[in-house]
């Protein structure tokens, strides 16, 4: 099959134009409907009283200037064009952008010397989403996987992109879901998309960055669930993975959104986690059992048992598919190699992270595998950041005796690990930069 990208190329070298066409087009869009811009959602993009009513077409074109505004103009992953010449000039201009990069940063240049532990040297940054803070729950906070921007979305029906720069971080724009608490939103792989799904609805919502459409996913066919809410995407793009009832995965395909196939564990489910290849898939029961399935083939190639766990609740396997990590309702960690996990029905932990008291409710590892971000959405300041090398904890983090993180909803780490965010019960995304890594 003949890549798409390079089809497009071809087109230009023969003089002409290539485009993109939409898979299909919605008719109501395409109608001249009015939209009130006196909403409390969209004052803010109102340029004068005299623009009280606004088209659709004239409001997609204004959040379109207010984004590019925001980014200082097109962003890289949004240009087509851009995005077709630098993957010819991609190992070029590396060195030229590593060395622009170390002028930029200053201070926070690291030498390329692994993570020391113990001390975990960080400044704290003005919140992400500090020229706007949800009004309820954070459910997620999430890094672009190319851009520097973060997004943030919860139970205020919201999801809000930020330019991160950790001075002021500026609002790109915010799209509102009527009626619909976000559960969970997650980037696509090539940061096009934004899929949200709710608290209780059996849809979804997918927002075309590219385009500015909002696309509601009304049913998939093939999954009888009352509602959708728990999901992961495959790391290579392909698949979504939803989390159903009674043991149910259902496995789409990220292109079409529809459901490729089902697969059951005994149990219930409590998390996923794709390896970093995408042929194969972690689920963790809540009966404290982790079975680990082949993509392709929809098969289970081994079952073992997280040691001392009562109740599994989230899991996570590290980016270079040598760690998985497993937490469970003991507010117990477990850090195993990806060998052990594969050969034994009853796997030694290298690491039994003992330093949560509650429900261990969010695990994440860093993109480098130096750090395992632990965290319990039960107690306050209840997250711990862990040394990998060393299997210690950095002891400077959280500050002590200061109260800042409140209840940690979801946590990420941005794409070269300069930066860490938290999302909170008080509708922050807590920004720190990690000084040791010199890139975002």
């Amino acid at each position: 099959q003949k890549d798409s990208s390079d089809s497009e190329v071809e087109n230009e070298a023969k003089g002409k134009v290539s485009s993109r066409k939409p898979a299909w087009v919605d008719e109501d869009d395409e109608a001249e409907e009015n939209v009130d811009m006196t909403h409390k959602y969209r004052k803010d993009l109102m340029k004068s009283d005299a623009e009280k009513i606004l088209t659709k077409k004239k409001l997609k074109r204004r959040l379109e200037e207010q984004f590019q505004r925001a980014m200082g103009g097109v962003p890289a992953w949004a240009d087509l064009d851009n995005r077709k010449k630098s993957k010819k000039t991609a190992s070029d201009s590396e060195t030229d952008e590593d060395d622009d990069l170390l002028r930029r940063t200053g201070n926070f240049i690291a030498s390329s010397e692994s993570l020391p532990r113990g001390i975990l040297k960080l400044k704290t940054c003005l919140p992400a989403n500090q020229e706007r803070f949800a009004s309820g729950k954070l459910a997620t906070v999430q890094f672009h996987p190319s851009a520097q921007v973060v997004m943030t979305a919860g139970h205020d029906r919201s999801v809000s992109l930020f330019q991160v720069d950790g001075i002021r971080n500026p609002k790109i724009q915010s799209i509102y879901l009527e009626s619909f608490p976000i559960y969970k939103a997650c980037f696509s792989v090539d940061g096009e998309q934004v899929i949200a799904t709710g608290t209780h609805h059996r849809m979804f919502f997918v927002y075309d960055m590219m385009s500015g459409n909002i696309i509601p996913i009304q049913k998939v066919r093939g999954v009888d669930e009352r509602f959708l809410r728990s999901f992961e995407l495959s790391p290579d793009g392909s698949f979504m993975l939803v989390t159903g009832t009674s043991g149910y995965l259902y496995l789409l395909s990220m292109k079409t959104k529809e459901l490729v196939s089902t697969m059951k564990i005994n149990g219930r489910c409590a998390a996923s986690a794709f390896t970093p290849d995408s042929r194969q898939v972690y689920s963790y029961s809540k009966e404290g059992e982790v079975f680990i399935w082949d993509v392709r083939s929809r098969k289970c190639l081994h079952k073992f048992e997280d040691e001392g766990s009562l109740e599994g609740k989230c899991i996570a396997v590290s980016r270079n598919n040598q760690y998985v990590a497993c937490g469970s309702a003991s507010g117990v960690v477990n850090l195993y190699t990806t060998d052990a996990c594969l050969k034994a029905s009853h796997p030694k932990p290298v690491k039994a992270i003992m330093n949560l008291v509650t429900s261990a409710t969010c695990v994440t590892f860093n993109p480098t595998t130096e750090i395992l971000a632990v965290a319990s959405c039960e107690a306050d300041e209840a997250v711990k950041l862990v040394h990998i090398p060393s299997y210690t904890v950095f002891s400077n983090f959280p500050v002590f005796r200061r109260k800042q993180i409140y209840l940690a909803q979801s946590m990420d780490f941005s794409p070269r690990s300069g930066f860490f965010s938290v999302g909170n019960n008080k509708g922050k995304a807590l920004l720190f930069r990690l000084k040791h890594y010199a890139d975002f």
